[in-house]
């Protein structure tokens, strides 16, 4: 088992995806330039320091087809997600070897899919292109249709990670936490130990708490959720655990000034106005 895979980055599902660019530019974050994926689908990215956020959305309808061989249908399940709302559809951890990791996690039980390969043109900072490419192992879980988990190899780094993308007026560094909705978070621990190794999730009171290499995901109940952050809710349509927060990790949080504080006191954007995920920030 190849414990603790880091957090590489979310996928966040958004139906107009110049508005969503717009407003994360609005919040301080470089956003790279769009870009096509070769099964309907496009995106645009925030990196940071070897992880990010993908906004993605639907592009060419005709092309979102179911896949092959017993695969998972990365364009039909976010075609599906936005016909229900925007938000955080996906979250993807590292990989060195997604060979290995579709092993580890049919050792683990759990519900995956044929490694999917596929790559996709990059537009570089200083003008031209380069061809990326991805190896993806997925899981998911049949109590938890409306969220998706796989594991992303990159095997062009050297052409996606691009420090003219990584330099944001925010100050954003990396994803420090994910966090999830559901009604019983302690159901969870094994489905996340299956992925990050035995003993990487523990429960603190109601709050299941799972470490990886970069970052965390905390799965809390409603109620929880609702405490840490005044006035959000998780979506009300929920069909078992849902994401519903990010938190960013910026250089200086006090620069984010103005916006409304968490529980802990720290700011926060919230759902309404980033396209259906609250967004966070902690200082480093």
């Amino acid at each position: 088992m190849q414990a603790n895979r880091g957090i590489d980055h979310i996928v966040h599902c958004v139906r107009d995806l110049d508005a969503a660019i717009g407003r994360l530019q609005a919040l301080g974050f470089t956003v790279t330039p769009r870009a096509l994926h070769p099964f309907g689908t496009g995106n645009a990215l925030v990196q940071m320091q070897g992880c990010f956020i993908e906004l993605l959305t639907i592009v060419e309808p005709g092309k979102i087809a179911a896949a092959a061989g017993g695969g998972f249908g990365f364009g039909p399940f976010c075609r599906d997600y936005l016909a229900r709302r925007e938000g955080m559809a996906m979250l993807v951890f590292e990989s060195h070897d997604a060979h290995a990791d579709w092993a580890d996690f049919i050792a683990a039980d759990l519900t995956t899919y044929p490694v999917f390969d596929f790559s996709r043109k990059a537009e570089l900072p200083g003008g031209g292109e380069a061809t990326v490419a991805f190896s993806l192992a997925f899981v998911t879980h049949g109590d938890m249709p409306q969220a998706a988990f796989f594991t992303c190899q990159q095997h062009a780094p050297e052409h996606f990670w691009k420090p003219e993308y990584q330099s944001h007026a925010n100050g954003a560094q990396e994803i420090a936490e994910i966090i999830m909705v559901a009604d019983e978070p302690g159901e969870w621990r094994a489905f996340f130990e299956g992925m990050q190794g035995a003993g990487s999730a523990r429960l603190d009171g109601d709050l299941l708490c799972v470490a990886t290499a970069r970052g965390k995901v905390t799965v809390m109940t409603q109620g929880a959720f609702a405490a840490r952050f005044p006035g959000e809710t998780a979506p009300p349509d929920r069909q078992g655990p849902v994401f519903a927060a990010a938190i960013i990790r910026v250089a200086d949080v006090d620069a984010l000034a103005g916006n409304p504080l968490t529980a802990d006191g720290s700011p926060f954007v919230p759902a309404s106005q980033a396209f259906g995920l609250v967004l966070g920030f902690v200082g480093p």
